[in-house]
């Protein structure tokens, strides 16, 4: 196992050096020759995902796990069209950000380049062996994919798919591999691979998150959990706040940007808890709330202090009643992530504190958490959500897989 994945580090090694220096118009042309081969081949994807679903249902995984696992018509689509978005955007790679001139004349400036070799260790979502490819081809980059034993054959036909593609372009198929084994000492010795990988970036549950950032010998791109949050502020329009609400919490319930606490202002809590609350039991939803929340909710269950922390990935929900904005911005920093945190309101200049004061990757004003994602805020795909504030903060995009050298152009200057 350990010279296998070694091997596989070395290849990928090789890549990158080769990708570094390929072209915008060849690394075009294969995440669109990628695009085109995904829709070919949607009969394939189909029959390698129904075989991990059947075995991940067999074995008992909850139904809103099995949600992430399941490459739907909408989910290949939006894997494709990511493609196709990922491709026209514009080539950071090369471009200077800015330069300045030293007393000397020395004109010194920033040049991205790309960070190298990526490794990526996820569960589940086998869209993630796409996105990721994308971006790491886009910038420039290597990457090395280890999925969840849960995607094994819908990643393997995924990863098969992509490789074939560089290669008709005459890109490296090595720049994109797949670690295919369900051994986990397979994770390990990627994680002590810093001489082949720059850098590390697990997308999963928690205890996943947790074992790579404790072992890995490389940098680490991180998010431990998303305890989303949507305050409904007393000035919100409170037919848009109950659906923003069922949006962010029903749509998906088992992805890190789905709201898991619900702060209500106690001005309108009477009116709003009832209602929204009807609509999330409808939509099969268990509702955890305070003590002012239970006397608005006969069938309501009393939140405990660790439902302020969980991050439920189910149909349950936390509901507090709070005083005043500065109570859900306590709140909020208290148990929050520092994922994503939304408010419903129709105040300008309270919109614009919780902007300000709400210190999470991503801050939304009378919208859902569920926005919170790359190919929604216009990135083409994303390859996690960091929040770690060292090196990105939020979704990752082309311009995170890259970092910035100096350079420096001079007449024969030379220091005194």
């Amino acid at each position: 196992m350990r010279e296998k994945i070694r091997e596989m580090g070395e290849r990928a090694r090789e890549a990158a050096h080769f990708m570094a220096k390929a072209g915008s118009s060849v690394k075009r042309e294969a995440l669109e020759q990628m695009a085109a081969n995904l829709a070919r081949e949607h009969e394939a994807i189909n029959a390698a995902n129904e075989i991990d679903l059947g075995q991940a249902l067999q074995k008992g995984l909850p139904q809103a796990k099995a949600d992430r696992l399941r490459l739907s018509e909408k989910v290949v689509k939006e894997m494709i069209d990511g493609l196709r978005q990922v491709a026209m955007l514009p080539d950071p790679i090369g471009e200077v950000n800015r330069m300045w001139i030293r007393p000397n004349g020395l004109r010194v400036g920033r040049m991205r380049i790309p960070l190298g070799v990526v490794g990526i260790i996820y569960e589940s979502r086998p869209n993630v062996t796409v996105d990721a490819a994308a971006l790491c081809i886009k910038a420039g980059n290597a990457v090395v994919l280890r999925g969840g034993s849960e995607a094994f054959h819908s990643n393997k036909c995924l990863a098969d798919i992509l490789c074939k593609s560089l290669a008709a372009v005459g890109l490296p198929p090595a720049a994109v591999q797949l670690v295919e084994t369900t051994d986990r000492q397979a994770v390990l010795e990627m994680l002590k691979l810093e001489e082949c990988i720059d850098v590390m970036i697990p997308r999963g549950g928690e205890e996943l998150i947790r074992f790579v950032a404790e072992n890995a010998r490389m940098p680490v791109l991180k998010h431990y959990k998303g305890v989303c949050h949507v305050y409904v502020d007393a000035k919100a329009d409170l037919s848009m706040a109950e659906n923003i609400c069922l949006n962010a919490k029903v749509q998906r319930p088992g992805v890190c940007n789905a709201m898991e606490t619900l702060l209500v202002h106690g001005e309108v809590a009477e009116s709003f808890v009832p209602q929204v609350g009807k609509s999330l039991r409808d939509a099969g939803v268990e509702i955890r709330g305070c003590q002012r929340t239970r006397a608005l909710l006969s069938d309501c269950t009393a939140a405990g202090e660790e439902d302020w922390y969980a991050e439920y990935l189910d149909l349950i929900l936390a509901v507090r009643v709070v005083e005043s904005m500065d109570e859900a911005i306590r709140h909020i920093t208290k148990y929050g992530s520092q994922h994503t945190e939304a408010i419903v309101t129709d105040d300008f200049a309270t919109a614009h504190r919780f902007l300000q004061e709400v210190q999470s990757s991503l801050v939304l004003v009378n919208a859902s958490t569920r926005f919170n994602d790359g190919y929604q805020l216009g990135l083409g795909a994303e390859i996690g959500i960091s929040t770690s504030r060292l090196h990105a903060f939020g979704p990752m995009g082309i311009e995170e897989l890259t970092t910035t050298k100096f350079i420096a152009l001079g007449a024969g200057q030379l220091r005194t």
